[in-house]
């Protein structure tokens, strides 16, 4: 049987945003106060401006590590799991209540499309006190995929 080889493909922003479009599996690395990592799986987006955005709430731990510390890291993984994946560095954004139910609209879109009542959808977001965290990418990996190195394919 043959070996799959792994890959790993640089690729410029634009390209990079393609890629993960329409991938919403990711881990979200922020840290914590003692300098340690704290990784939280969560779905996310990429919205119009090219930013990587998730839904949260103010007192998650995610949320009090990037209001403490903006450079965090994003995972963005394929459905398969053995799919290739990246790793996005970046600087992220905090965004609370009122101020987030416009940005939490463009959240859903970029996920989900369009939804049957947007104002029900905002009051459901203010109701919940959801936050948002928007996560400019300042530098990532190349788009890998595991595997085999090449000196030991058949």
């Amino acid at each position: 049987m043959a070996r799959t080889i792994a890959t790993s493909t640089t690729v410029d922003l634009e390209t990079l945003l393609e890629f993960v479009r329409p991938r919403h599996h990711l881990v979200l690395t922020t840290t914590r106060r003692d300098g340690r990592p704290q990784a939280s799986p969560v779905t996310g987006g990429v919205d119009q401006d090219g930013r990587i955005v998730v839904s949260t709430y103010p007192e998650r731990t995610k949320t009090t590590n990037a209001r403490r510390d903006p450079r965090v890291s994003v995972l963005v993984l394929s459905d398969d799991f053995d799919g290739p994946w990246v790793q996005v560095d970046g600087e992220c954004e905090v965004i609370d209540m009122p101020e987030a139910a416009d940005a939490l609209v463009d959240y859903y879109r970029c996920i989900s499309g369009e939804h049957p009542d947007w104002d029900e959808y905002r009051q459901a977001m203010r109701e919940q006190d959801k936050s948002l965290l928007r996560i400019t990418p300042t530098r990532w990996g190349p788009v890998a995929t595991g595997g085999f190195p090449a000196r030991l394919a058949e």
